[in-house]
């Protein structure tokens, strides 16, 4: 027999621990995450008196691709608009929570006389809050709709995208052993260069390219394909000298701008699964007993200093953004944990051989601890708040209200020239970007191919013009967009000194393009750098005066703005309420919900008015979505069926109450479930006394009187199976009867003959 490769041998004992760790800590209503770690932790290479792996090598390449994978589902949830949409609450609160970490996390560190490398990844590891576990707390004590809620989610969108930046910025100083400002700065213009070519380019050509093979994507190619993508983008983001999992990363964030991102999603759920079950069982494979037990006492500090530092910083984050004591204070208590961000900075740190190894269990243990906690200090945030109110002055309301609480806010309109700058400053960006990866593609691969084939100035000439053919689309927006728009025609007809300023703007941008033809030009013909000038303003000119170029930056930017908006603009069709009118009843404080009516709630069967949700409750039903209908501002004689959609509006507790209420099941309803009320079938034999004799079944009236049906009479050797009303039953007909067991037991008696 063939001898088994260690490799599978190792990856099938993970996955049989971590089997019984998700129908462990599921039987103990445990994050299932904390079950891997603690199951690793059993199996791993420290307990020498149960099975462990063969190669640690073996499960640090299964960790490997476990971190891509849930990077690229981490991704899919992302999406670049949806950082967009949660606006400045949760960026500040992000900024200032995660700031204040990292310097405590390097302040802890330094005292403690660990090296700089230590403090610094220790920083960034008590920074990053844990997303499985708050989502679990969330669902587990029905949160997940309150207003503090909806607060964290956007903290963490922001700090996943942080956590991203975190790992390029970490393996910078890694790799240099030192902190250099200017090192750091290029390393972070790189990376928004990269992520802004893969961004634009990925949107530009993927949504389409989903478009044009949708006839031929069934689940199976969808699922290889999106994976496709993904492992390419990690080749890529690995080839520039990034990381896999940023790759992975960007690859979920371009996905999940299209119309197939949930499907998506839901494909990759079962991978992402898998392999990050893998992922957390090699972090507890990673926990050394002998160093928890040298090093507790310090385990006791870190955790302590998560514990109280992130609830404060946290708190006075989401104060800062204007929200009440109450809601950041529920906010704050909520992000009092490290998770699983904080082992793939670990990890890192370890991959790139710059901490030491007794941070990674270190830092696993107080991840164990502060999941355990959780919950507790969910719960504790409300009664806390409750007595600190009452003792807060009067003079300090405001930290009681929040300074951005209002009835409605309003937004003073922008003027003519904030409109304008922000429009070109976006565009110029974008198209530059663009640009300068053309002339890096052309400089790392093109322009090398095609001098090595055709060799002299011919070859030089060639390669300028294909690349300077490529560019001017580009080259022409970065110039020529918004010159005509309404508020440069405004600006041009309100004063002289507009002119002059938008004169210069125009400028700006000329010189902008002229920079971008010279970096194309001066390295290919590196003695005519004045010739290289004025044939720029040349080709400046011809890009300007050929319409072609017009044409063809339109099509692409209608390309890309259409792919970019492709999933906004098919969610807001199927939306039973218009994403606007909900941003603006958001903004009073009134929260729209869409309530789905199981078949078994007590509600079912009832009208609106008896309901009387308004008086109640305070809710208004605004929709009900029964099957393809939409029942707008429903009467209040409707009735609710099963399987029906409530949107509802009101505040957070009261809709949390109506869900409740509607979840609720009668016991009565719930018996019916049990086995004695399925249908069975049994025989009954019309003897000589029998009452039924002579009787047609139509005066019988089975149905009605017994609630069982006849199905089949066996007479005379043979069977009736079509059995009419006037069918006379005779002695000695055997009927076979079809109803519910305590109906049949009770036949005879039901038909009261």
């Amino acid at each position: 027999m063939a001898h088994l490769h260690d490799f599978i041998g190792d990856l099938a004992l993970i996955l049989i621990t971590a089997g019984i760790a998700t129908i462990l800590f599921k039987w103990l209503k445990q994050p299932v995450v904390l079950g891997y770690i603690v199951t690793g932790f059993i199996a791993g290479p420290h307990i020498t008196w149960l099975p462990t792996v063969a190669d640690m090598g073996n499960v640090e390449i299964w960790a490997e691709i476990g971190v891509i994978f849930l990077l690229f589902a981490l991704g899919l949830e992302f999406s670049f608009k949806k950082l967009m949409e949660v606006g400045g609450t949760a960026s500040l609160a992000t900024i200032i929570n995660m700031g204040s970490m990292i310097v405590i996390g390097y302040i802890v560190g330094q005292l403690l006389n660990w090296s700089p490398m230590d403090s610094i990844f220790l920083g960034g590891m008590l920074s990053m809050s844990s997303t499985t576990i708050i989502i679990k707390a969330f669902n587990d004590m029905q949160l997940q709709k309150q207003k503090f809620a909806g607060i964290v989610f956007g903290m963490l969108i922001v700090e996943d995208l942080a956590a991203i930046l975190m790992m390029v910025l970490l393996s910078t100083v890694a790799v240099s052993h030192k902190i250099e400002g200017v090192e750091l700065l290029n390393s972070l213009l790189r990376l928004i260069f990269f992520v802004l070519v893969w961004f634009i380019v990925g949107i530009y050509l993927i949504p389409t390219m989903l478009k044009k093979l949708k006839t031929y994507l069934n689940d199976e190619t969808l699922i290889i394909v999106s994976i496709g993508l993904c492992l390419g983008m990690v080749l890529f983001a690995s080839k520039v000298g990034f990381s896999a999992a940023l790759g992975a990363f960007i690859m979920g964030s371009i996905l999940a701008e299209t119309v197939k991102a949930r499907h998506i999603e839901h494909l990759v759920e079962p991978i992402k699964n898998l392999f990050g079950a893998v992922f957390f069982v090699s972090v507890g494979m990673m926990l050394d007993p002998e160093v928890v037990k040298e090093y507790w006492l310090l385990i006791l500090i870190l955790t302590g200093v998560v514990l109280i530092g992130r609830v404060i910083f946290a708190t006075l984050g989401v104060l800062a953004s204007g929200e009440g004591l109450k809601v950041a204070m529920q906010s704050g208590f909520s992000l009092a944990q490290i998770g699983e961000f904080s082992f793939i900075i670990a990890t890192l740190g370890m991959s790139l051989g710059v901490i030491s190894a007794n941070l990674y269990p270190i830092i696993v243990s107080v991840s164990i601890i502060t999941t355990f906690t959780t919950p507790y200090f969910i719960k504790l945030s409300t009664p806390l708040y409750e007595q600190i109110e009452p003792h807060i002055p009067v003079k300090w309301s405001k930290i009681i209200e929040g300074y951005a609480a209002s009835g409605l806010k309003t937004v003073n309109k922008q003027n003519d020239w904030n409109k304008l700058l922000k429009s070109i400053l976006q565009l110029t960006a974008i198209y530059s970007t663009i640009v300068l990866a053309i002339i890096f593609t052309f400089e790392q691969f093109v322009t090398p191919f095609i001098t090595d084939k055709i060799s002299g100035i011919w070859g030089r000439v060639l390669t300028a013009t294909l690349a300077l053919l490529l560019m001017a689309p580009f080259l022409r927006a970065i110039i020529m967009k918004k010159n005509r728009s309404i508020e440069f025609r405004n600006l041009w007809d309100d004063n002289h000194f507009n002119r002059g300023a938008l004169i210069s703007l125009i400028v700006f941008r000329l010189g902008i393009c002229c920079a971008l033809i010279m970096m194309v030009l001066v390295p290919l013909f590196p003695h005519y750098t004045l010739q290289m000038i004025v044939i720029s303003m040349a080709v400046i000119a011809f890009v300007i005066y050929f319409r072609g170029f017009k044409s063809q930056s339109r099509r692409m930017e209608a390309r890309f703005l259409e792919n970019l908006h492709q999933k906004q603009l098919f969610e807001e069709k199927s939306a039973p309420i218009h994403p606007l009118v909900a941003n603006a009843l958001l903004l009073k404080d009134i929260h729209l919900e869409e309530i789905d009516i199981s078949p078994s709630s007590p509600k079912v069967g009832k009208t609106l008015k008896e309901l009387n949700l308004r008086k109640n409750l305070g809710l208004n039903v605004v929709t009900i979505i029964r099957g393809n209908r939409k029942i707008n501002i429903p009467d209040a004689n409707e009735h609710i069926y099963p399987f029906d959609k409530l949107i509802v509006s009101g505040s957070d507790e009261d809709i949390q109450r109506f869900t409740k209420m509607v979840e609720d099941r009668k016991e009565t309803l719930l018996a019916n479930e049990e086995s004695s009320h399925h249908i069975i079938l049994s025989q009954y034999v019309v003897e000589e006394t029998s009452p039924l004799i002579g009787k047609t079944i139509q005066e019988l009236d089975l149905q009605r009187k017994t609630e069982c049906m006849i199905i089949n009479i066996e007479r005379d050797d043979h069977s009736i199976i079509a059995i009419s009303p006037t069918c006379t039953l005779q002695k000695g007909d055997t009927l076979l009867l079809a109803g519910e067991r305590e109906k049949i037991h009770n036949f005879e008696a039901n038909l009261s003959l």
